[in-house]
């Protein structure tokens, strides 16, 4: 009878840890503890930020460039259909003159939040009327409808923070000949699009309009094509196919609905479907359109059939570049991930996390905090767009909480100062020339870790000292990844086993 007693004890202890086991991640066992901050090199960032451009961004300029790399690869390999190319160009060839107005590294940094907050209710907005069946032709763009007539592929990705943005920009040539275009990298939106004249209302961009009237590929679409039909909404003028895409901050852009030629590196892709809008607005500064890496039907990796891409975002005040790659194999060292869906809306990318750690010490969320419910909420995706990572309220308190309090434990006495705009811990970090930090780290299925570095969790909001924590609260249906965590890692979408796979790289 003892020895039984004893059996269901054992039992008991065995069933309690089991519990607190589901409610922590795997213990950090891959990465140290803590990470440290170079400060004087991140301030120094952000002093370069008013001063680097560089006039090299003409059309005589690219296609010499064009050029070059196509003799180039000629002479080291045949170039065939699984073989191509896109280059990328620095931040500093974006412009020949700065387009933002601010005159400090504080009034652009609150300018990219509000940016980045409209940019939440965007996806917030997308997701929410996937979730509850409404059209988005039920929606009317704030300023009217406009009254307007496989292969392996490489892209340019540059920092958009001189363009008063946060996005990332792709250089891309449009049409034939090829007329060079900065299109923001987007994951969460599936069309393509592009300002062309005539406009009836376009915002201001780095490079010139594009004129359909100059490339001998433009061929507008019909309303019976496929690509038409792929389209959330549209109408039909003329037999010739119209496109809208509101973006639900109240941006959007109204045009034709064309098949262009793009030009990614020395590739060209023909007759690829594009939005060519003729009445845009909204808050796309510097760029001349936006290339959509979404799930959806309509977007490049789609229309490429691509079975993999890949990215790596330089640091966003960074006046160097990086490459976006088609159909190029998970590195080697990449920690994976599951790839996930969400059955009402396959624009956004899921993925599947299984907990957090911030020092070593694995935070108590249940897993099901990242997880999508069957009625399409919850899940945390993986976002070019968004800069700043959300969380929902709760896990994100327990992060900042932990984070506190790993400050304070293990000695590092960082000063605290008042937060600003979304961000709510904040320090002073005038005084040093680096600092020690808490590790912040995403856990993943089958005990893979990805652990942030220092400079992707504290940045610095002004150029005097004050620095973040670069997480935020949300109360969305969803948490985001975004690229401010992303920076200086190449992140791997493997469309064809459903994978996501992330690798430490200065790119």
């Amino acid at each position: 009878m003892s020895s039984l007693f004893h059996i269901i004890i054992i039992i008991i202890i065995i069933i309690i840890f089991s519990a607190l086991n589901f409610v922590h991640s795997r213990t950090l066992t891959e990465t140290t503890s803590t990470t440290t901050l170079d400060v004087t090199a991140s301030l120094q960032k952000t002093q370069s930020v008013f001063s680097s451009y560089n006039p090299k961004a003409t059309p005589q300029a690219f296609n010499q460039q064009k050029q070059k790399q196509t003799q180039t690869q000629t002479q080291t390999q045949s170039l065939s259909s699984s073989s191509l190319t896109l280059e990328l160009h620095t931040r500093t060839s974006i412009l020949s003159r700065p387009t933002h107005t601010h005159t400090d590294y504080k009034s652009l940094t609150i300018a990219r939040l509000e940016r980045d907050s409209a940019r939440l209710k965007s996806l917030t907005t997308r997701l929410h009327l996937a979730l509850t069946g409404i059209l988005q032709s039920d929606l009317e763009p704030s300023g009217g409808r406009g009254q307007e007539q496989q292969q392996d592929l490489q892209g340019p990705i540059i920092s958009g923070t001189s363009q008063g943005s946060g996005e990332y920009f792709c250089r891309v040539g449009i049409g034939r000949p090829p007329t060079p275009a900065y299109m923001v990298l987007d994951t969460g939106s599936d069309v393509n699009w592009l300002q062309c004249a005539p406009c009836a209302d376009c915002y201001q961009q780095a490079d010139p309009i594009f004129e359909p009237a100059s490339s001998a590929s433009y061929s507008p679409l019909s309303c019976e094509t496929k690509q038409c039909k792929s389209l959330d909404v549209s109408e039909c003028r003329n037999d010739t196919c119209l496109y809208e895409v509101a973006y639900g901050d109240g941006s959007y852009t109204v045009g034709d609905f064309v098949t262009e030629t793009l030009t990614l590196g020395s590739a060209s892709v023909n007759n690829v479907a594009i939005g060519c809008g003729h009445n845009n607005e909204g808050l796309f500064i510097g760029a001349a359109g936006l290339l959509g890496l979404g799930g959806g039907k309509l977007s490049i990796p789609s229309q490429l059939n691509a079975t993999s891409f890949s990215y790596c975002l330089v640091d966003r005040d960074s006046d160097s570049a990086s490459t976006l790659e088609f159909n190029s194999p998970l590195p080697p060292n990449a920690v994976t991930a599951p790839l996930h869906r969400n059955p009402k809306l396959d624009t956004f990318y899921y993925v599947g996390v299984s907990g957090l750690s911030v020092g070593g010490e694995s935070l108590r969320i249940p897993e099901s905090a990242f997880e999508v419910d069957s009625g399409g909420n919850g899940g945390i995706i993986i976002d070019s767009g968004t800069a700043v990572s959300r969380l929902q309220t709760e896990t994100y308190n327990s992060l900042r909480d932990a984070f506190v309090k790993g400050t304070r434990r293990l000695g590092f006495g960082l000063p605290s100062t008042n937060g600003m705009a979304l961000f709510d811990t904040c320090y002073d970090l005038s005084s040093k020339t680096s600092v020690e930090v808490p590790t912040v780290a995403f856990h993943f299925p089958n005990g893979k870790v990805l652990a942030l570095a220092a400079k992707n969790v504290l940045i610095p909001v002004d150029s005097t000292g004050t620095f973040c924590l670069a997480f935020a609260p949300t109360s969305s249906a969803f948490s985001i990844i975004g690229n401010v965590q992303q920076q200086q890692t190449r992140v791997a979408f493997d469309l064809a086993n459903s994978l996501i796979g992330f690798s430490s790289t200065k790119c």
